[in-house]
This record gives C-alpha cells, sequence and structure tokens, in this order.
C-alpha cells in the first residue's frame, strides 16, 4: 500500500468515527428528553416499637406488628425480636399509621399515630383477655356490656322480663 491509500483509510476510519460520536450523543439527548425525571422520595422517620406483658414488663417475642399507612393499599408487618422489639425506617415523614400488635394470648392492641419526627419509640403493653360480657350472670349496678355507669346508665337498657308482655 502507498501512503496515499493509508491516509485515505485513516481519513475514513475518522470520519466513521465522527458519524457514530454524533449519533450517540443524539441517542443520550433523546433519551433524556423522553425518560421519567426523577423524584425525590419523602424523607423517612424511624419507629421503634417495643412489646412486653402489662403485667410484668417483660418482652413478648414473635408478636406481628402490622403498619397500616392511611390512605394506601397494604400493610407492613414485622415480627418483634427476642427484646421485644421491631423496627421501621420507611415510613414517610408527615404520615398517619394505623399499629396494630398482636400476640397469642394477648388482647389485639391498635391505635393511630403520627409520623412527626424523624424517630419515634412507642412501647405497648400487651394485657391478658379479659373475661366474656354475659347478659345472664349479674353485674354490679352502674356497669352495661362492659362499660361504666358514665357512658351507660341502666335505665337506658331496661332488661325484659319473662312471661311479661312487651309494648308495641
Amino acid at each position: 500500500m502507498r501512503h496515499s491509500d493509508h491516509f485515505r483509510l485513516y481519513a475514513l476510519v475518522a470520519l466513521i468515527g465522527l458519524i457514530l460520536l454524533s449519533l450517540n450523543a443524539s441517542a443520550q439527548q433523546s433519551s433524556a428528553s423522553r425518560g421519567r425525571k426523577f423524584k425525590m422520595p419523602p424523607p423517612t422517620g424511624r419507629v421503634e416499637i417495643t412489646v412486653v406483658r402489662d403485667s410484668s414488663g417483660k418482652p413478648i417475642v414473635n408478636a406481628a406488628v402490622i403498619f397500616h399507612e392511611v390512605g394506601d393499599k397494604g400493610n407492613m408487618e414485622l415480627k418483634s425480636n427476642d427484646d421485644g422489639k421491631a423496627v421501621i425506617d420507611v415510613l414517610p415523614i408527615g404520615s398517619t399509621v394505623r399499629l396494630q400488635v398482636i400476640a397469642k394470648g394477648f388482647q389485639t392492641y391498635g391505635d393511630d399515630f403520627k409520623v412527626d419526627k424523624d424517630t419515634i419509640a412507642i412501647e405497648v403493653r400487651m394485657k391478658r383477655p379479659g373475661e366474656q360480657y354475659s347478659i345472664y350472670r349479674d353485674h354490679p349496678e352502674g356497669t352495661q356490656g362492659g362499660n361504666s355507669s358514665d357512658t351507660a346508665k341502666p335505665a337506658d337498657h331496661p332488661k325484659a322480663q319473662p312471661n311479661q308482655p312487651q309494648p308495641k
């Protein structure tokens, strides 16, 4: 090959390189304009739930700690560890969360709270199930249906007497 043939070959390779480089740059610009815009996720708070027995204050292991973000579908469920703790750090600050705690042999706990700080610690004291209310047993005066005398008065709920006709 002669010197001029080498020059033409180098010029052709350089020309092809420039064409490919310009095509690559235009492809990157068009994909950036077509792509989705990045949106920063909201800041999140760290919530630490401690599940303990109400009677002794000892931790409850393997309790189901369920978070329902109010207004959203779905939930997030954790289990308490050996110290009775469950930690979650993906709840957005400013959101309202419904907390539910379920442990075998204890009453279910439920409450709503607002994630208003970046770190929140909540202690849940689990109680043993209470006695079922029965209308067939005598109850202290002033209680109806497990309510205190402030909310339900015996006159509000008269008991039907057997063998007496009811008013129509």
